[in-house]
């Protein structure tokens, strides 16, 4: 008799507590979309709405212009940029749950720095290497440096923070490195490069969204169901341990789901700083910091913050192009200092 009323009474919490987020989820849907929708439409070829829609769907457009700078020129460009943003995002969502600390993000704790520095050997010292290469070779580099993080910054409680110190310094590292291959490398090639490492999707094809696809269909659900694990770490290693959590193993899974995610987004649109770190913040108010709540939101955060940047960085200042890695820092590097700030207030 008792029984029956509690799990109700469970149930319709579990309900309560999941519309907030389908709600949340929501809303960041038809934000996106609207971003999308625009980015597609507007530019210095304006696409009519009847237009843009037959062209999405296959069918035959009224100006037949219209279907080869939607379906050609902007909508791998659209795709790339979303996913590149889900990728971010949720590999800064997991680093900040490993570290326990809100200001860890690839790009500040150095995979981006090592995904960046294999990316760009690639480009200078094997030019003639296809570009279909380029996603393996970051996802090397940023695995490289997770691994050292990983060693140098040891176990036990004291852990997180040497880790997000000993990334620090691997960034810098990784950093010079990269300036010195730039140095010694050919000019058109650096070049190349240089357009990389300002982090863009401009001029992607429907080549470099096949190539990404799969890094995200597959690390995205994989990071899904570490959800419960990643909670489980979040309130220590004593803890974490007590509760009968492989430490050890548990971190290492998710070190290579964030690498993953990060490297081969940085491998397809260069290395486009502060996603994850804004992305899991903004969603963190929104839904909380129960991690099956918070990765999906952080994840759709993160799309619409790219797809929303790139379409700014095209549209605002047109004909000249801003790439989206120029806008997320100008947007990133204030929200990174307001957070210093306040965390020095705490």
């Amino acid at each position: 008799m008792i029984t029956i009323p509690n799990s109700k009474f469970q149930i319709s919490n579990l309900i309560l507590s999941k519309e907030p987020v389908t709600r949340v989820l929501l809303l960041l849907l038809l934000l996106t979309l609207a971003v999308l929708g625009m980015s597609l439409s507007l530019g210095d070829y304006p696409v009519p709405p009847a237009d843009l829609v037959r062209a999405v769907l296959g069918l035959p457009t009224l100006d037949p212009e219209s279907h080869f700078v939607v379906v050609t020129l902007r909508l791998p460009r659209v795709l790339i940029s979303w996913l590149v943003g889900v990728g971010l995002a949720i590999a800064g969502t997991i680093l900040q749950g490993l570290t326990r600390n809100p200001l860890a993000d690839p790009g500040i704790v150095g995979v981006n720095a090592g995904a960046a520095l294999a990316a760009v050997t690639l480009i200078v010292l094997f030019p003639t290497i296809p570009t279909m290469y380029l996603p393996f070779a970051a996802f090397g580099g940023a695995f490289i440096v997770g691994c050292l993080i990983y060693l140098l910054a040891g176990t036990g409680e004291k852990s997180p923070l040497r880790l997000v110190l000993v990334g620090v310094a691997l960034a810098a590292i990784m950093g010079a490195l990269t300036t010195l291959m730039l140095t010694f490398g050919q000019i058109t090639d650096v070049t190349r490069a240089m357009v990389w490492l300002a982090g863009s999707v401009a001029g992607k094809s429907w080549e470099q969204v096949w190539q990404l696809l799969p890094w995200i269909v597959v690390f995205v659900p994989f990071a899904l169901l570490l959800t419960r694990e990643l909670d489980t770490l979040q309130l220590g290693d004593l803890v974490a341990k007590g509760l009968g959590s492989r430490v050890t193993w548990q971190r290492s899974k998710l070190l290579l789901v964030s690498v993953a995610l990060a490297g081969s987004s940085v491998a397809i649109a260069g290395t486009i700083g502060f996603v994850g770190l804004m992305a899991p913040h903004l969603a963190r108010r929104l839904v909380g910091s129960i991690h099956k709540n918070l990765l999906p939101v952080a994840a759709s955060t993160g799309g619409l913050l790219v797809a929303a940047a790139d379409f700014l960085g095209r549209t605002l200042f047109s004909p000249t192009e801003l790439p989206c890695g120029l806008m997320t820092a100008a947007l990133g590097a204030p929200y990174f200092i307001y957070l210093l700030y306040q965390r020095r207030q705490r």
